[in-house]
């Protein structure tokens, strides 16, 4: 049973930053496209950023240039660096594969932006 495990949420001040991760267990993550996605209460679930096997990464126009994908693989975990946080990110932040299986969804990491 594959699970998926973000943290590095937190309460953060504009302007700000944090990294989160995402562990994943099972042995699927060496062989996937992994991304994380973001969910405002009453919204759809919106696309971040996602990274290939082979290191190729994209980001959602809102994120690019402040936000930062990455990936350990000896690790099985996948990072979001996230710079200069604005308040339209407040959100809870999920990763799972690209695109994403629903099944793997977890709990994710709130992030709170505060003006």
């Amino acid at each position: 049973q594959v699970q998926l495990v973000e943290s590095g949420g937190g309460l953060v001040q504009v302007g700000g930053s944090l990294r989160l991760s995402c562990v994943a267990s099972g042995s699927i993550f060496s062989l996937d496209n992994m991304g994380w996605y973001r969910q405002i209460p009453g919204k759809q679930r919106e696309f971040v950023a996602r990274m290939a096997i082979g290191g190729l990464t994209i980001y959602a126009d809102s994120v690019k240039g402040r936000f930062t994908i990455s990936r350990d693989n000896s690790r099985n975990t996948v990072y979001l660096q996230m710079n200069s946080l604005k308040p339209e990110d407040t959100a809870v932040y999920y990763c799972n594969l690209f695109p994403p299986a629903s099944q793997y969804w977890g709990q994710g990491t709130q992030v709170t932006v505060s003006s």
